[in-house]
């Protein structure tokens, strides 16, 4: 899991939901940025493939954006997002293995035979003999 944490910035605005009073006053909602392509610690290959996998959530600028207001206060929620950026980002980086072709084997195919059989047979038995 790589931790490019130094690279993320962060902006902060007005969180909606709960807070009281203090809700109109206080920035606590973080919206953390990421650079993709400028990014040092990803080689051209894992960016592309980042790119690929998150396009829906980075911008026209490039910018990689999650905005996270679960939490009352900044500091807290700011942690949540750059945890959150961090899986995001390293989950994206997980290439899936290739499927293996396999063939049904000799019982597999007898039992969709035989349930094929006993379909036919019960059909077969719904028709009225003159």
């Amino acid at each position: 899991m790589k931790d490019f944490t130094k690279e993320l910035s962060f902006k902060t605005s007005r969180s909606s939901g709960a807070g009281g009073q203090n809700v109109n006053k206080v920035e606590t909602s973080v919206t953390v940025l990421w650079n993709v392509q400028e990014s040092g610690f990803f080689n051209e290959f894992q960016k592309n493939l980042i790119q690929e996998k998150l396009r829906n959530r980075i911008n026209a600028e490039g910018f990689l954006f999650l905005t996270v207001s679960e939490s009352r206060t900044q500091l807290a929620n700011k942690n949540k997002a750059t945890d959150k950026i961090l899986e995001i980002v390293n989950k994206a980086l997980v290439v899936p293995k290739k499927r293996l072709a396999t063939k049904p084997s000799k019982a597999q195919k007898q039992k969709r035979l035989d349930t094929k059989k006993k379909l036919s047979d019960k059909k077969e038995n719904r028709k009225f003999k003159y």
